[in-house]
């Protein structure tokens, strides 16, 4: 897949998930770990990020630095999937799905490295 069109179905995801964490984030306040405090005010900045890295991603002069975002962003989603294994070891097939969703970061990664990379 050619770097501009890569970047641009990134941005059209964060896009996405960026909306989503603005306009419902309590379907992400659950996903946050205790440990990091309320909930809430990490939900709705991560949208923002999200916003302000498709709009990296989107633009080609850009580009770069919005690939570097990206890989912060899918790195900085972690613990929240660290989160969701805590909260479904209880219940099989939640666990399973939770589980499942993991590896789909490794290729989102790669292709934000290439994105950032690109020269």
């Amino acid at each position: 897949m050619p770097r501009d069109v890569r970047a641009l179905v990134m941005a059209a995801g964060m896009t996405g998930t960026g909306v989503f964490h603005l306009v419902r984030p309590q379907a992400y306040d659950w996903m946050i770990p205790p440990e990091l405090g309320p909930a809430r005010p990490w939900v709705l900045g991560s949208g923002v990020v999200e916003l302000v890295t498709a709009g990296l991603l989107a633009v080609p002069a850009t580009r770069r630095a919005g690939g570097w975002a990206a890989v912060a962003v899918l790195v900085g989603v972690l613990p929240a999937h660290a989160q969701t294994l805590r909260v479904f070891r209880h219940q099989k097939a939640k666990l399973a799905v939770a589980v499942a969703r993991i590896p789909f970061q490794v290729p989102m990664l790669r292709a934000a490295l290439r994105v950032a990379r690109a020269r």
